[in-house]
């Protein structure tokens, strides 16, 4: 059983998910909807990225929104982000909503740096099918699920526009030419870097960090950590305490991610595979699934959540970000 939350309820159907937003900001130059995040461009420097409600997963959208769940991976991406700043610069600059950051316009590098701690996920479907290397990097003979890597794995993919990330090796990224021999191993020293910061963060918490993502880009040349970190929908936890006695005894071990939903969905025959149509979440289950988040968000941060259930969240969102428009003005 998962430790109960004792800060926050939530009802069968609590308020009204975020599911698509379509501001028009003062300012605004541009507007990208991606899989999660709503990207607006304020003039030539600034973005302002609105994190909705909508989850994916298998690279799909699923057709209902969680919850509460923008403002805690919002609330998560700013408590880390405020803690890595002295290993790479990064895009935040204010948190003017508890839906919002807004950020430096970076020119986007068109990898996802993956790395893996543990032999887990997409890792572990590999490593059953036979495989004994992902995109380049060895995984060991003898290992079972969940077991810890000798030494964590980077294990990067390819940004797609559409459809899904593809795995790819570091040979593959310089033979393509995405990014230079340099820039490789400056975004490889940082993502170790900032994976070592969230397991001491998460230890502290009694978690472990299983695996996660960063996203950079470019800001004036110089290498920059955008988009989320350590979230829910990036990362991995286990809980530290009883990780070993669950191994040992080849037990489930407890997480803090969004894997069930990913459990979930291939119970329900579904993988994201062509053809194949997401199944209907039910009210009690995205209830569920609002509790896990707002589990993960307490657990990792320490901190209580305080989820804002304004009636107008649209509304509230434009006014929030227009104040904090005109206060930089002025």
């Amino acid at each position: 059983m998962l430790p109960p939350i004792h800060s926050f309820k939530t009802d069968p159907a609590p308020m009204t998910a975020i599911r698509n937003t379509d501001f028009s900001f003062t300012g605004q130059t541009a507007a990208y909807h991606g899989k999660v995040r709503d990207m607006y461009t304020i003039g030539d420097d600034l973005m302002v990225a609105v994190v909705s409600d909508r989850i994916s997963a298998f690279d799909v959208v699923m057709p209902r929104g969680i919850p509460f769940k923008g403002q805690v991976l919002n609330g998560v991406a700013s408590h880390f982000l405020d803690a890595v700043g002295d290993i790479v610069p990064t895009w935040n600059v204010a948190t003017p909503d508890p839906n919002v950051t807004v950020g430096h316009k970076c020119e986007p590098i068109r990898l996802e740096m993956v790395i893996r701690g543990y032999l887990t996920g997409h890792a572990w479907r590999q490593y059953k099918a036979g495989h004994r290397t992902l995109c380049g990097a060895p995984m060991p003979e003898g290992m079972k699920e969940h077991d810890r890597f000798p030494e964590p794995i980077i294990t990067p993919a390819t940004k797609a526009e559409e459809g899904h990330d593809e795995d790819i090796s570091p040979d593959d990224i310089l033979a393509r030419g995405i990014v230079s021999e340099e820039l490789w191993a400056e975004l490889v020293r940082v993502t170790r870097a900032l994976f070592q910061r969230g397991t001491d963060m998460a230890a502290g918490q009694g978690l472990i960090l299983v695996d996660t993502k960063y996203e950079f880009g470019l800001r004036n040349g110089v290498l920059t950590l955008i988009d989320e970190i350590h979230t829910p929908d990036s990362s991995r936890y286990f809980y530290a305490d009883g990780y070993e006695a669950r191994q040992s005894a080849g037990e489930p071990q407890k997480q803090l991610s969004k894997e069930f939903v990913r459990e979930w969905l291939m119970s329900h025959d579904f993988m994201g595979l062509g053809g194949q149509t997401p199944p209907e979440m039910d009210d009690a289950f995205l209830a569920t699934v609002t509790q896990r988040y707002v589990e993960l968000y307490e657990k990792v941060t320490g901190k209580t959540f305080q989820g804002d259930s304004t009636a107008d969240p649209h509304g509230r969102i434009a006014e929030a970000v227009e104040a904090w428009l005109s206060q930089r003005k002025s």
